[in-house]
């Protein structure tokens, strides 16, 4: 085993989503889906909020802000916070079943997978994460 399969190895110890399934296929995760998985980063997930807030709605960016703040708490379960990465990871993939460009219903579809993600994991979801989304909203909808 190389140095890098070491060091990779332990990196993907430290995952809190690495269930041991291959998260950088975006052609499929076994049943013929692409895995959005693969499509998370935080830095991503900023920069297509930043990029693309006003296009995407002030409802869409909620349900992102929700999803993100239920995320980084640490009370919340391994299994919903690969549901969660899952949803944002759908919203920031390029190539969707809508693409976002269409005025009025390109974030349609994003909405819809945002919902099912936020209905999967709502009993994580605390009113903390609702309140600094709402406060974080205020910076693209004041």
């Amino acid at each position: 085993m190389s140095k890098k399969d070491d060091v990779e190895r332990h990196e993907s110890d430290n995952d809190p989503l690495n269930d041991g399934h291959d998260q950088t296929n975006e052609r499929g995760n076994g049943n013929g889906q692409p895995d959005y998985r693969a499509a998370y980063s935080e830095d991503s997930l900023w920069k297509k909020l930043t990029a693309f807030a006003a296009a995407a709605g002030k409802e869409v960016v909620y349900q992102v802000l929700v999803l993100y703040y239920c995320f980084l708490d640490p009370d919340t379960p391994k299994k919903a916070k690969g549901q969660i990465v899952a949803g944002l990871g759908y919203f920031i993939f390029p190539a969707d079943a809508i693409p976002d460009l269409i005025p009025v219903v390109g974030y349609s579809d994003d909405l819809g997978a945002l919902a099912l993600a936020l209905a999967s994991v709502a009993v994580h979801i605390k009113p903390e994460h609702k309140q600094r989304a709402e406060e974080k909203l205020k910076t693209w909808f004041p």
